[in-house]
């Protein structure tokens, strides 16, 4: 009994949660009517509040999704890379290109920080500063980059990469204005190499 329950609430978040996020991808957290939330999902309005307190905490739950499956495709990036500074340069390049995608864009650059706050503070930006820093210290372990501290040099990367991608969300040309970030990114970390190249 209680296995059916637990799938069943599952299943409840589930179809409240990609109700939301094709909703928030689409018109905006703020043109986003729970009414229409809840009637695609073909549940209640209790359900929403049940679940998730209100739509606030709806669209915190579509963000963490997203924000998952961002980070496990910079993993796999990272994981099939051929050298440990490619897989370095290309996650973090990745990560810049993402604010292309319009649904990314609109969840996560635009509305995000409207409806979360800060996008530094965010939880999953605490993953993003780790990964990073276990980046840099592999790379000083193999003697690829200057001597640095890797904890500080992490936060720097990851603020520069945040703000790129805010602006590339906030542009009237995001493709162009990528490309400018993507290649002023790798001037910019070129600078670590001990043997630039």
């Amino acid at each position: 009994m209680a296995q059916k329950r637990a799938t069943m609430i599952a299943e409840t978040r589930a179809k409240l949660i990609t109700a939301a996020r094709e909703a928030f991808a689409t018109k905006g957290f703020a043109d986003s009517s729970m009414d229409d939330l809840t009637a695609q999902a073909g549940l209640t309005r209790g359900a929403l509040y049940h679940h998730f307190g209100d739509k606030k905490g709806l669209f915190e739950a579509v963000v963490g999704q997203i924000d998952d499956e961002m980070t496990t495709r910079l993993g796999d990036i990272l994981a099939s890379a051929a050298t440990t500074w490619d897989g370095f340069v290309d996650e973090s390049i990745a990560y810049i290109m993402m604010a292309t995608e319009p649904e990314i864009q609109r969840i996560m650059l635009l509305d995000g920080p409207s409806v979360l706050g800060d996008p530094s503070q965010w939880q999953g930006q605490n993953s993003c500063i780790r990964s990073t820093e276990r980046s840099l210290e592999k790379l000083l372990d193999e003697g690829v980059i200057r001597p640095l501290d890797a904890e500080a040099t992490s936060r720097l990367i990851n603020g520069s990469l945040l703000r790129a991608s805010l602006w590339i969300a906030h542009s009237d040309d995001p493709q162009a204005v990528s490309k400018q970030a993507v290649d002023s990114f790798k001037v910019l970390v070129s600078g670590l190499l001990l043997t630039p190249g």
